[in-house]
């Protein structure tokens, strides 16, 4: 069995299962390595320890424990196949699950069936591991390895952020929170928009830059993907935009 991550990999990225931003940043950064041949490590950033501490009843709307609690249990799942077969199968997991969810129609019911054991082994399956590894979705065993590695991810950007975190040239490289993209970009603006991106972060004085979203996050769990944006009335804040912009998402 084995804890250690990945020491040759370019890129760190600390992925939570049930942020859409998460998901979506995923995708462009799978198309980014895929062109410039970096190797990308997943590792885990829990929203539900992250938020330990606080009153879900009266801090968060109704349906954020829920959700914060399903990214909890896969995470576990995720942690215990990493223990005994390393890093590699973690990036195939991380896909399977979004395939599994955020791919999924609006109106599917996936919410509802989101990390329990069914599901659990669905994505196990997809991703070509052991579905035993489901037992893991109640083990809290884990869940002091899931808070140290939240931790380090913190330790890296500070605390005023979401997730997702990435680090370019870990442990000591390059790290920043996002960037928050409501679409995936296409192949042709995969490199570029990393270019620019990493160029803004190795600036020592850059510490931010952000405006309210323009569009709903292009998910068919939400609604569906359109081919350009659609941009809403933003000007008073975007309806979604607490998932990008609060911390605790």
């Amino acid at each position: 069995m084995t804890n250690e991550t990945d020491p040759g990999a370019d890129i760190d990225f600390f992925w939570d299962p049930v942020c859409p931003f998460a998901w979506i940043t995923s995708r462009w950064i799978e198309k980014v390595a895929a062109q410039t041949g970096y190797k990308v490590e997943y590792r885990f950033i829990s929203l539900r320890l992250l938020n330990k501490n606080k009153d879900y009843a009266t801090e968060f709307p109704p349906e954020y424990e829920k959700g914060h609690t399903a990214g909890l249990r896969m995470l576990r799942v995720a942690a215990a196949v990493r223990a005994d077969l390393g890093p590699d199968p973690i990036g195939a997991i991380v896909t399977a699950f979004g395939e599994s969810y955020w791919d999924k129609p609006k109106g599917s019911g996936m919410r509802d069936h989101l990390s329990s054991t069914m599901h659990a082994e669905e994505v196990l399956s997809a991703a070509g591991l052991p579905t035993t590894y489901a037992t893991a979705l109640d083990d809290t065993g884990w869940d002091q390895l899931l808070d140290d590695e939240t931790e380090l991810a913190l330790s890296r950007t500070g605390r005023d952020v979401g997730t997702p975190i990435i680090t370019f040239q870990p442990p000591d490289g390059l790290s920043f929170f996002g960037p928050v993209i409501s679409r995936v970009p296409s192949d042709a603006d995969a490199v570029p928009l990393w270019d620019a991106v990493t160029t803004l972060a190795s600036f020592p004085g850059f510490a931010e830059m952000k405006r309210s979203m323009r569009e709903a996050p292009q998910l068919n769990i939400l609604g569906g993907v359109s081919e350009t944006p659609q941009h809403e009335d933003w000007t008073g804040g975007h309806r979604l935009g607490h998932l990008a912009s609060d911390k605790q998402q």
